[in-house]
């Protein structure tokens, strides 16, 4: 039995929230399985994370919202910081809930039964994060109904185990869409999920960072960048955002975007192509624009040249 712990959330997250109001996780015990703590801004969807955690209810968590808006290391990174293990799977088209709960596996000659993220976070109180759930089966997915709401889960396979819920096991879930399909076409693979199953979620909407937020993630991740540079990188980033997610008059106008992940990217290969002929425009290609097609690609470092002005044929000293 881990050995709990209360946090301040205020200090824990750099939050402003009432004096003295905390929430409960484990003292540090080293456990494998606890994300690595890494810089992150908190935002708004902080506190219906930490008020699942208090009390699931009976319920899951599903956050959904466009590529790279920091869905996944918003969950890792709480959990980090509350010393709270993580079962992480990335789902696909072709897993089975066998890849979830368990299967045998050949080992030294003979088969033995090895338990699967769902089995284990089930059983250690762990946090289940189910990445990019809309890709996988609805069919399959049906098997978490029971677990979700608290029924112990029993392993027919492995001679009718049953493992009963740990009272810190939690299920998040991430994806591009809250579970009724895709019909952008933008994420390939999305399937139309169980509404019995979504029935059995919280939803969060995650957008991208402001960029008063993002400026300070720049500052954090590239702490050499020029400001005034972090600044326009951030202007032109969320003018791509803004056609990609179609807020323009004629609708989504590009197939990509440029995500807080990718503005990192974009920053730290113009640091590290300074001195070589346009390294702005050379950074922005690699991190983004080369995967684009080519009409949409001429736009961006059009887009990009008209805010960078001079630095977009320079260097990254502004």
């Amino acid at each position: 039995m881990r050995t709990t712990q209360s946090f301040n959330i205020a200090q824990t997250f750099g939050v402003n929230a009432p004096k003295g109001l905390t929430i409960e996780g484990f003292a540090d015990d080293g456990h494998p399985q606890i994300p690595v703590l890494t810089p992150y801004v908190f935002r708004q969807g902080l506190s219906s994370v930490l008020a699942f955690l208090r009390q699931a209810g009976g319920d899951a968590f599903l956050l959904t919202g466009p590529t790279g808006s920091g869905k996944t290391s918003l969950i890792c990174q709480v959990a980090a910081r509350l010393h709270w293990p993580v079962q992480s799977v990335a789902c696909h088209g072709r897993m089975e809930l066998s890849d979830l709960v368990g299967q045998f596996v050949l080992c030294e000659g003979s088969t033995r039964f090895v338990h699967g993220p769902l089995a284990i976070a089930l059983r250690e109180g762990h946090l289940l994060i189910l990445n990019e759930i809309d890709l996988m089966d609805p069919a399959e997915l049906a098997g978490l109904n029971d677990v979700i709401e608290g029924q112990p889960l029993v392993i027919a396979q492995n001679g009718g185990e049953v493992i009963r819920p740990n009272p810190t096991f939690r299920v998040f879930a991430t994806g591009n869409t809250a579970g009724a399909g895709d019909p952008t076409g933008l994420y390939q693979g999305v399937l139309r999920q169980n509404l019995a199953l979504l029935d059995r979620f919280r939803v969060l909407q995650v957008g991208y960072l402001s960029p008063d937020d993002e400026l300070g993630v720049l500052e954090t991740c590239a702490p050499s960048l020029p400001r005034e540079v972090a600044r326009l990188m951030i202007t032109v980033a969320n003018e791509i955002r803004r056609l990609f997610l179609g807020e323009g008059e004629q609708g989504a106008e590009l197939t990509v975007t440029l995500s807080t992940r990718t503005l990192v990217r974009w920053a730290r290969l113009a640091l590290t192509f300074r001195g070589a002929p346009q390294p702005i425009a050379y950074a922005l290609e690699q991190a983004l624009t080369a995967r684009a097609e080519p009409e949409q690609r001429e736009a961006i470092h059009r887009l990009a040249a008209d805010v960078m002005g001079d630095l977009w044929s320079g260097g990254t000293a502004p």
